[in-house]
């Protein structure tokens, strides 16, 4: 009987030494699964988050972890949204990447309106005394330009205020034939005005879009027809290209204000939008001369604003194949962004009648590198 007993004493212990060892094992693999084995989706989203120096660390741990640090690698800085406040000098920028919101008291821009920017620089206007000027909110540098009346055209300009290419464009229709272009170079003492015939009807708008592209100067209308202005020549045209076609639900309430134009590898976009229906995207086939609907951005980010919108690549890649729109939610959480990769708004539901919304509010900014640095 006492042998009986032993024995069963023994293949308890067996046992219990048996659960013990799995007990283990498995805790050792669960600890190795815990990095080792991370969902992709999930290691993207840390690896996002860190500075490119620490991103490239993490990329030499392992295969895996190579490819997804390549994957989300930041070379570019996304650009700011700057907000403009109703009253006071307190200017906020949000930045897309690291959901942050910087701010800085800016009272050289008091009693202004944003008119464009590009390469870092705002070009502002002054509605009582006519006063353009450039002006970076990092370096607080200014630059004025000869004074000119604004009223229902837009204005942009080609490049820095500091290169010697600089030139600022704007036009404005005479009637719907006759177009008046007018241009100024930084440290020019006034703007130089042409009247220009018009092969097709062009009229001019807040609404309207410009960019600089390949040297020209393209302009979008309120109905979708292109005029180009070659600064070099000093040519006008409207391009023989028939508007881009959308879906007849597109020609609702305030459509003609829901659009957004950008540039990108010498390329041409523009962004329709419906508050019923997601963003459709069009290139200019500049051989063919046609707009052709985009399915894909391939690994592109627009930032869309009324004013000017830009092009970005290299960004994490959560924020790639998308479009981010003028709009902040969930007190600064999120920016409001369409993903051509999942077909729909990021956060959900989040369609908007972009035709309200007011165009100074704000605007995408491009930032320096190392802005994160300023006296914030």
């Amino acid at each position: 009987m006492a042998g009986r007993k032993r024995k069963l004493k023994s293949l308890a212990e067996t046992i219990t030494n048996s659960k013990r060892r799995v007990s283990k094992e498995k805790r050792e693999k669960l600890e190795l699964q815990t990095w080792s084995d991370l969902p992709t989706e999930l290691l993207e989203l840390i690896v996002s988050r860190l500075a490119l120096k620490d991103n490239i660390r993490v990329s030499v741990v392992c295969k895996r972890w190579h490819s997804a640090a390549i994957s989300v690698r930041v070379v570019n800085q996304s650009p700011l949204l700057m907000y403009f406040p109703k009253f006071g000098d307190l200017y906020e920028f949000y930045d897309p990447s690291q959901r942050k919101i910087y701010s800085l008291e800016l009272p050289e821009l008091t009693g202004s309106r944003i008119c464009y920017t590009k390469d870092g620089w705002l070009l502002l206007y002054r509605p009582r005394s006519h006063r353009v000027f450039f002006f970076n909110p990092f370096t607080r540098k200014m630059i004025k330009v000869p004074r000119f009346e604004l009223t229902y055209q837009i204005v942009a300009f080609s490049c820095a205020p500091t290169s010697a290419s600089c030139i600022l464009f704007t036009v404005k229709h005479i009637s719907p034939t006759i177009v008046a272009i007018s241009t100024c170079r930084p440290g020019e003492r006034e703007w130089t005005t042409v009247n220009v015939q018009n092969r097709l009807p062009f009229v001019s708008s807040i609404w309207n879009k410009l960019v600089f592209c390949n040297g020209l100067f393209y302009c979008l209308s309120l109905t979708g027809w292109l005029g180009v202005f070659n600064p070099q020549e000093r040519t006008w045209s409207v391009l023989a290209v028939p508007p881009p076609k959308c879906p007849e639900n597109f020609f609702a309430k305030n459509w003609w204000k829901g659009k957004f134009m950008a540039e990108h590898n010498r390329d041409i976009l523009v962004i329709y939008t419906c508050s019923s229906e997601n963003p459709i995207i069009f290139k200019l086939d500049q051989t063919r001369m046609v707009w052709e609907e985009m399915k894909t951005l391939d690994g592109v980010t627009l930032f869309a604003s009324f004013l000017s919108s830009h092009s970005r690549t290299d960004l994490p890649g959560i924020m790639r194949n998308s479009v981010y729109f003028s709009k902040v939610r969930f007190y600064g959480r999120c920016c409001i962004s369409y993903s051509l990769d999942d077909c729909r708004y990021h956060p959900r539901k989040q369609c908007h009648d972009w035709g309200e919304q007011d165009p100074f509010k704000n605007i995408w900014i491009e930032a320096p590198q190392d802005f994160s640095t300023l006296n914030w």
